[in-house]
């Protein structure tokens, strides 16, 4: 009997080993010419066929405002993850929240062991960009990917998001 579950445990983990899979994410921010330019608060997740939540990946908001709100006040912006998520969250959340990103290319690792999508069963699903600015307006995004391992999806805003891409690798 000793031996034996030494030998099984040695199978199940090669077996969660062949499932490990990193979701890549690239997301664009253009450079809009307006007089006053705000970075946009920016939120990722990932969206079952029937969209319900199956992971909340990343929120890009104001972490250096005033201490009495943080930034959080402007989260509402990003209205559809704020609905589906956000409402119910308290910022910040390790390994989600993180600071506004500049205009130019953000390549984003999601590790398949992570806590985010550890439980993301193989199959069909969507990610989710969203973006909201000040002095801007608010664009969301989706791209269908396939979980654990697909091809790479693209698609791109028409003004607060450029090129979005996904690609889930083993």
């Amino acid at each position: 009997m000793r031996k034996l579950l030494p030998a099984a445990l040695t199978g199940l983990l090669g077996v969660q080993g062949l499932t490990a899979a990193d979701l890549e994410v690239s997301v664009e921010i253009p450079r809009l010419n307006v007089a006053e330019y705000h970075r946009p608060y920016v939120a990722l997740w990932v969206e079952k066929p029937d969209q319900s939540v199956a992971a909340n990946l990343a929120v890009w908001y104001d972490q250096q405002t005033s201490k009495s709100d943080k930034g959080t006040t402007w989260l509402k912006d990003l209205r559809q993850w704020w609905r589906k998520i956000g409402r119910d969250l308290t910022m910040p959340v390790d390994g989600v929240s993180g600071a506004t990103r500049p205009p130019g290319v953000h390549p984003v690792t999601f590790r398949g062991a992570s806590k985010a999508l550890s439980a993301l069963p193989p199959g069909s699903y969507q990610l989710v960009v969203e973006a909201a600015r000040e002095v801007g307006g608010r664009e969301v995004v989706r791209i269908p990917f396939e979980w654990p391992a697909g091809a790479t999806a693209k698609a791109t805003g028409q003004h607060e998001l450029g090129q979005v891409q996904v690609t889930a690798k083993r």
